[in-house]
């Protein structure tokens, strides 16, 4: 992955373009748009390539994770597997939520009902999500579905925060791992706010004060 360091990847918020209304609700661009959208194509390849020409289920963590699953699945239908094919691909979605303001309250609620689960059986999943912050989401979503008896399951993640509170989980494909800041935009929100960002950028103080819960 791209390892973002905060004194090198701290963009001032004048060099590129971001909506009048968040000037001062973030304190600098971490990860520009382009660069987020280059790292995706090559995230695309690296993982269709590791399949071979059995069905895949792409499946998007939300709410976050919607803008990243857009655009990694436009990479992947244009990328090749391992047969030098292009990959067959159905899509699904499933609602994880552990955040209230900026903690993650430990606590995960999962929006597939039993028969959804059930049908994932024998089924190569990749899910998709935007960040991993302490990897305890990700860990109990996975402990969840390993009760489902799945062919094989992945996870693709663009972000990955440099915590001393992760557990240690990894994901499988990471696209940047980030400084251990609250991080908006690209779809990523503080309590549904910043969706409209593009650029993934680092919230101020009075960001986290007026949006508030």
């Amino acid at each position: 992955w791209i390892d973002v360091v905060e004194d090198k990847f701290k963009y001032k918020l004048d060099h590129f373009v971001i909506p009048g209304h968040y000037t001062d609700d973030v304190e600098s661009i971490l990860i520009p748009h382009g660069l987020i959208m280059d790292r995706i194509a090559k995230l695309a390849q690296i993982i269709t390539s590791e399949y071979d020409n059995e069905r895949i289920v792409v499946c998007c963590v939300l709410k976050g994770g919607h803008q990243f699953f857009s655009d990694l699945v436009n990479y992947m239908k244009k990328a090749l597997n391992k047969e030098g094919k292009t990959l067959p691909m159905t899509l699904d979605f499933i609602r994880v939520k552990s955040y209230e303001n900026d903690k993650s309250t430990g606590n995960v609620q999962v929006s597939m009902t039993e028969k959804e689960l059930q049908e994932l059986k024998g089924k190569n999943l990749l899910l998709v999500e935007d960040i991993i912050d302490t990897g305890n989401t990700m860990k109990k979503l996975l402990d969840t579905l390993s009760n489902y008896e799945l062919k094989s399951v992945k996870v693709a993640a663009l972000l990955l925060k440099k915590t001393p509170l992760s557990c240690g989980y990894v994901p499988d494909y990471v696209g940047f791992a980030v400084p251990d800041l609250f991080v908006v935009g690209y779809c990523l929100d503080y309590n549904d706010i910043f969706r409209d960002l593009d650029h993934i950028c680092a919230i101020s103080e009075t960001g986290k004060k007026k949006y508030a819960a």
